[in-house]
């Protein structure tokens, strides 16, 4: 563990008398994001975009830091369109390419994180589980199903079945409501900048997780706990934060 921050959130409610108080608030259940925290998937995005977008004339390399981390996959099309237009290919038909590709990579190259499964065991342990990714849904499933990770979680949410990608909390909204618990009473476990924005943006938790180089970026202060891998995550400190079972 590298930072620690924060105490125990604490929401506030009007008494009576008109009186505002604050009472502290515990967690009840677990969002986890998947891309960059579960799975080892970023550098096979960022390698299918090479691939793919460089047959068609869109100067990346793999030496270069992926720009695009954490759009939606048409944002991702439309990033680089607007930069590099291309020709005889559709934007919707560039989409599906990239899933196919990112998939073939994941059930070939992928690996999972050090400490994916005992986070997912700890979290388990103490409340139910969701997963709430910026991925497309059949991508999600066909990653979780080839790790052997699908029934872990009662719920699976994309964000792109929301009006609006993080940093808009939809995403984790959604989940918090399929799991039938407030927002308040999540805790998420996020890798990148946005997805910290999201959930605090919904008044949750965050465990956050940083890539090595990403570590810098301001807005992982936000996080309640940010750690330099799931490895370092402490049953203790989720005691401390969980309502008991």
């Amino acid at each position: 563990m590298f930072c620690r921050v924060g105490l125990a959130r604490r929401a506030s409610r009007t008494t009576a008398a008109g009186v505002c108080q604050s009472y502290p608030v515990a967690v009840r259940a677990t969002l986890f994001d998947m891309d960059g925290l579960l799975i080892d998937s970023e550098v096979l995005w960022h390698r299918a975009e090479v691939e793919i977008f460089g047959a068609m004339g869109v100067p990346i390399s793999e030496a270069e830091d992926r720009s695009t981390k954490g759009m939606f996959v048409a944002e991702v099309v439309d990033f680089w369109y607007e930069r590099y237009p291309w020709h005889d290919v559709s934007r919707a038909a560039v989409v599906d390419r990239l899933l196919a590709r990112v998939g073939e990579l994941i059930e070939t190259e992928g690996r999972l994180l050090p400490g994916a499964r005992r986070a997912l065991d700890l979290a388990s342990d103490r409340g139910p589980v969701a997963l709430a990714s910026s991925t497309p849904e059949p991508l999600i499933v066909r990653s979780l199903e080839h790790f052997g990770l699908r029934d872990r979680f009662a719920a699976v949410c994309s964000a792109d079945a929301e009006p609006f990608g993080k940093p808009h909390p939809g995403v984790f909204l959604s989940a918090a409501s399929s799991l039938g618990v407030s927002p308040l009473e999540c805790l998420v476990f996020e890798d990148s900048a946005a997805g910290v924005l999201a959930a605090k943006a919904g008044r949750m938790s965050v465990v956050a997780v940083p890539a090595h180089e990403d570590r810098h970026e301001p807005v992982f202060a936000l996080a309640d706990l940010v750690l330099a891998s799931l490895e370092e995550l402490s049953a203790q400190w989720l005691d401390d934060h969980f309502v008991p079972r």
